[in-house]
């Protein structure tokens, strides 16, 4: 008997042996995926500041725009300042946010000194209309943040603060946090630069950021989810299958006041399409009741795919 479980257990333990190598290749080549988007990003978020933001006296919030400003008082190089106030703070902050979040971003902040220090110095500026500079900078900076987030990473900074101060007051939002911040630095830079036009472009390049970061990280395709109550479900279902060529999902339902049995409808529609589906439930059953709600990102079959299918 124990020599014929010898082979087997034998054989079993080449397959986790292969399994085991085959989980370390693929976690490499992750971690390798990783730091190449937090680098590129890195990279593009650098030009943002080093092209058009900081030579027109505009200071976005965060380490970076509070750099700027020291930059403009003392000519104190961006990029060292910049690791100067972020490497101390990750060291603060390493057990709020975690070994992974650390490292990649630690190597974020060592490139951004690398390269807007070293590497972009030579590239030449913007210098001519600010809300010009506020418009593209944003896109830039926007753009360099979704690819370092969305492969788990950060700039730091404003992130590591909001944190450590959300786990000290964790029923702030931390938004609102991260927004509280860079207003203080905004109206910083701006005391500094003695020009009260600096923070009004700043907030224009914050926000254009935030818009081209959003679009990057959760679809610029926005969808609607909506909600049906009907009394002819079947008859709902079946429209918006044949002409809209959506799936749908049914729910059994009861009424809180009238205490009637019901169905809801659910389904996931583009923008452009809502309107039809409007019509349809209203063709079938005018008295439904319908709510639709902003999906930033809708997943799997008919919309974009699951993100483990990209990579």
């Amino acid at each position: 008997m124990g020599d014929k479980k010898r082979p087997r257990d034998y054989h079993k333990s080449e397959k986790w042996i292969d399994f085991t190598q085959d989980k370390k290749r693929s976690k490499g080549k992750t971690w390798f995926l990783d730091i190449l988007f937090i680098l590129a990003g890195t990279a593009v978020y650098s030009l943002g500041f080093h092209v058009f933001t900081v030579p027109n006296q505009i200071a976005p919030g965060g380490v970076t725009g509070l750099a700027t400003a020291f930059e403009y008082l003392t000519g104190f190089p961006i990029g060292t300042a910049v690791a100067l106030i972020n490497v101390p703070l990750l060291l603060i902050g390493y057990r709020f946010v975690g070994r992974s979040f650390f490292i990649k971003t630690m190597i974020s902040t060592v490139f951004f000194t690398l390269s807007y220090d070293v590497l972009f110095a030579g590239i030449p500026v913007y210098r001519g209309e600010p809300i010009l500079a506020a418009l593209f900078g944003g896109v830039l900076i926007g753009a360099g943040l979704a690819l370092v987030f969305m492969r788990g990473g950060s700039t730091g900074g404003a992130d590591i603060v909001s944190k450590m101060i959300q786990r000290r007051f964790p029923y702030l939002p931390l938004g609102k946090i991260v927004f509280a911040i860079d207003l203080v630095v905004i109206a910083f830079a701006s005391f500094v630069f003695k020009n009260l036009e600096s923070a009004l472009y700043a907030i224009i390049a914050i926000f254009t950021s935030a818009q081209v970061m959003d679009g990057l990280l959760y679809g610029l395709d926005q969808c609607k989810m909506t909600m049906i109550v009907t009394r002819f479900p079947e008859e709902v279902s079946g429209l918006i299958h044949s002409s809209l060529r959506r799936g749908t999902t049914l729910f059994a339902a009861k009424g809180g006041y009238t205490q009637n049995e019901n169905t809801v409808v659910m389904c996931a529609v583009r923008k452009n399409e809502f309107y039809k589906l409007k019509r349809l439930v209203h063709g079938v059953d005018p008295g439904a009741f319908m709510v639709a709600t902003t999906a930033n990102e809708v997943l799997g079959e008919g919309f974009a795919p699951m993100m483990e299918n990209k990579q």
